[in-house]
């Protein structure tokens, strides 16, 4: 486990998505609202707290935080709020969710053939952030940045920025990869745009304060899955040189 005196050492943020009862789609996205609490509980009782991931790097980058878990949900999945955020609450946790301002109240297509879920809609983001849960950009419609085109890049990129910044009234500081790829280019576009940060999954020789890594967690991870994950973490990932997050600019539609 992490010392209490130092926030040096590889940055823990793990990735869910949906919270919800029915498990069984082919891409595992899906924990049960019980396993979610097991997990949950299984960091509270090893003196972590889970954050979103703007707390974590501002406390990292202040020299603390070394007991902070960063927790996040891709695709901002309407079952957030309905699952995840009262057991966040339970726990004294928040989070970061990353959602899709192009597919307001729409569904997860992408995942064909897994299993239909709906999507926030903008009160739906609205209550997230009122709840204390970071929001940030997974894009507008969650394709692959690494194969669209410039016009593409930007709209997914300063577009969806400027779209949740007007919904949320607030800063958007992080954005998400969809499916976790990224590139020089993609980078380049995310820090253009005015982020202060961005996770992927492993980008491995790209890991950065624009590329930051996470582990997966799903329904099969048991505390002792979870403790071979944060062990083996541990031992893969060189410290990633934190400093404090620029102050983003207004990001322009």
């Amino acid at each position: 486990m992490p010392a209490d005196t130092a926030s040096a050492g590889p940055l823990w943020a793990v990735m869910y998505h949906s919270v919800a009862d029915r498990t069984d789609d082919p891409y595992q996205v899906t924990v049960t609202p019980g396993r979610l609490e097991r997990q949950l509980r299984w960091l509270r009782r090893r003196g972590l707290a889970g954050v979103g991931m703007a707390q974590l790097l501002r406390a990292r980058a202040e020299g603390r935080g070394a007991r902070l878990v960063g927790l996040t949900f891709d695709d901002g999945y309407a079952d957030f709020n309905e699952a995840a955020v009262p057991l966040l609450h339970r726990y004294g946790f928040t989070a970061t969710v990353y959602v899709l301002p192009g597919r307001l109240g729409g569904e997860n297509e992408w995942d064909s053939p897994g299993p239909r879920k709906p999507l926030l809609t903008e009160d739906g983001i609205r209550l997230a952030a009122e709840a204390g849960m970071e929001i940030g950009s997974h894009g507008l419609r969650h394709v692959d940045l690494t194969a669209a085109d410039d016009e593409t890049l930007t709209a997914e990129t300063a577009r969806s920025r400027a779209l949740l910044q007007d919904i949320t009234g607030t800063e958007v500081t992080g954005f998400c990869y969809p499916y976790g790829t990224v590139d020089e280019r993609v980078i380049g576009a995310v820090r253009q745009a005015g982020y202060a940060y961005a996770v992927g999954i492993d980008p491995g020789p790209l890991t950065g304060l624009f590329a930051l890594p996470r582990i997966h967690v799903g329904e099969n991870d048991t505390a002792l899955r979870l403790h071979l994950k944060w062990r083996l973490h541990r031992w893969r990932r060189e410290p990633v040189p934190y400093t404090a997050p620029h102050q983003p600019e207004r990001a322009r539609p």
